[in-house]
């Protein structure tokens, strides 16, 4: 999606880079504002690393732009264009769901848990690793993540010149590479 005049494909894995870190920490947000406030469980981290972010939501934004960016661009027949909010939450859905679903068993398989094992407490679940609600969640997110906010994250990125985004981009990395070391294998 990001509209490089240059087709300098390293800036652009650089960009995505920092699109995903930003996710990741809005994603740690939402999560938290969601347990603390709305649920009234109390303040814990959200993430499975220990800094403010939960890799999962960078992931699904990436998934999302790579898998339905395309599709906002397209310029079509008038049901189409009707029809675009509609295929785009429910792909978004989908393709969440499946990155849940899959992130289960992966951090099951790696740390013998997973955060949202609440979902048992959910009416309709898979195994508390999915459930419809939050299905649904991530598709109405999607659509608002794909319309709002990464036009929003494209355009505050093009006002940032190519070293400032080498920087960033490099400072996150080593964030988050420490973080991961000590999580994975310090902790």
């Amino acid at each position: 999606m990001f509209s490089l005049k240059d087709n300098n494909s390293v800036l652009k894995v650089r960009k995505y880079f920092i699109c995903f870190v930003m996710y990741a920490i809005l994603g740690w947000c939402y999560e938290v504002i969601l347990e603390t406030f709305i649920y009234g469980w109390g303040f814990s981290n959200r993430g499975v690393l220990f800094g403010p972010y939960c890799p999962i939501y960078g992931i699904g934004a990436i998934t999302f732009i790579q898998c339905f960016g395309w599709i906002l661009n397209k310029k079509d027949k008038l049901w189409f264009n009707i029809m675009k909010p509609i295929i785009i939450f429910l792909g978004c859905m989908t393709v969440a769901t499946l990155i849940e679903l899959a992130a289960s068993y992966i951090l099951e398989f790696t740390t013998g848990k997973w955060p949202w094992q609440t979902y048992i407490d959910y009416k309709y679940n898979f195994q508390a690793r999915i459930a419809l609600s939050t299905s649904l969640r991530f598709g109405i997110g999607g659509v608002i993540f794909l319309y709002i906010i990464q036009p929003f994250y494209e355009w505050l990125l093009s006002k940032l010149s190519n070293k400032y985004i080498n920087i960033i981009s490099r400072v996150l990395l080593v964030i988050l590479l420490a973080d991961c070391i000590y999580t994975f294998i310090l902790k």
